[in-house]
């Protein structure tokens, strides 16, 4: 069941201040950061209709409701959910991760994760190893982004293992993309700092400021006219959303991105119509993490996996090569 949800009537002493800080004060119970994430995460209404800016003034008369979701468990449960596993020994697990899973659990995804599913397979051996909430997770992949991952099994090969990614020593990943559009030159570097949209903190954005030092490089694979291109890159750093944000910063953003594509691409318009809709209506970011390869956290050996991608994926390549001139 939710958390108790609270109501507040703004009179007109309270019109003009800031919302958050309004409710906030209001409450009494609740920081005004936790009001204005609630906000952004739609759990507050003014009059009915979801309140979308913290910083919006109150309007005298108005009725808010805040109501916090429920409170996660403090510890994940195990729960009987399917793995594709390419590989795993007493120390870690790689596998290939289904898009549409999130990884660990978070406010609007409690259960239903990787982490439920992992505490199924792998039982006690993975309590606890690198934090309660989330156990083994050495590096994670968005909700709907496909592909290789690796997961420890030991408190030893977390700490090997998340070192050797944050220094990314004798690491390497490779991503397919598929991008609107076709970039130029067909092969190249990105570097520019990734963080927090100034504006909008749901997303990430290229910045000149507070940001972390960010390099992607890529090679076009396959292009089809000027429409689309697949593209493999690589990273040098890991920061949130890169691919998705670097690719969108030199214009040309992944097929059916619902953050960082924000319109209808141009070179839409000159692909055939079943192409055509077919990409537009494609549900999620068009990218597969295909492989992965790092060095065992304990035996020291060079390890290297590769994925497919999922056959939505494929289907969307199938389609062009059989309708794009």
């Amino acid at each position: 069941m939710p958390d108790e949800a609270f109501i507040l009537a703004a009179g007109p002493a309270e019109a003009g201040q800031r919302v958050d800080r309004f409710l906030a004060a209001g409450i009494g119970t609740l920081s005004r950061s936790r009001v204005k994430a609630l906000i952004e995460e739609g759990h507050v209404s003014r009059d009915g209709a979801v309140l979308a800016n913290p910083s919006e003034a109150v309007k005298a008369g108005a009725v808010y409701r805040v109501a916090p979701p429920p409170a996660i468990p403090a510890t994940p449960q195990a729960q009987d959910i399917p793995l594709t596993i390419l590989y795993e020994d007493k120390y870690l697990i790689v596998l290939d991760k289904p898009a549409g899973l999130v990884v660990h659990p978070a406010p609007g995804n409690q259960d239903g994760t990787l982490v439920n599913a992992l505490l199924s397979h792998a039982g006690d051996e993975l309590s606890g190893i690198g934090g309660e909430k989330r156990p083994g997770i050495v590096h994670r992949l968005d909700k709907d982004t496909s592909g290789v991952m690796v997961v420890a099994k030991t408190e030893q090969a977390h700490q090997v293992l998340s070192a050797n990614f944050a220094s990314r020593e004798e690491l390497e990943r490779s991503y397919l993309a598929l991008a609107w559009g076709v970039p130029s030159p067909t092969a190249g570097e990105i570097q520019a700092a990734v963080g927090r949209h100034p504006t909008d903190r749901k997303r990430m954005a290229v910045v000149t400021r507070n940001g972390k030092d960010a390099l992607t490089s890529y090679v076009t694979e396959r292009a089809w006219g000027s429409a689309c291109a697949l593209l493999r890159c690589r990273l040098a750093t890991g920061r949130t959303h890169q691919i998705r944000v670097h690719l969108a910063h030199i214009g040309h953003p992944l097929v059916g991105d619902p953050v960082y594509l924000k319109r209808i691409h141009g070179s839409a318009r000159t692909l055939p119509q079943p192409a055509r809709d077919a990409l537009l209506a494609f549900p999620r970011q068009a990218l597969h993490a295909e492989s992965l390869g790092f060095r065992h956290p304990v035996t020291g050996e060079a390890l290297r996996f590769t994925a497919a991608p999922p056959q939505d994926f494929l289907n969307l390549v199938a389609l062009l090569d059989g309708n794009a001139e």
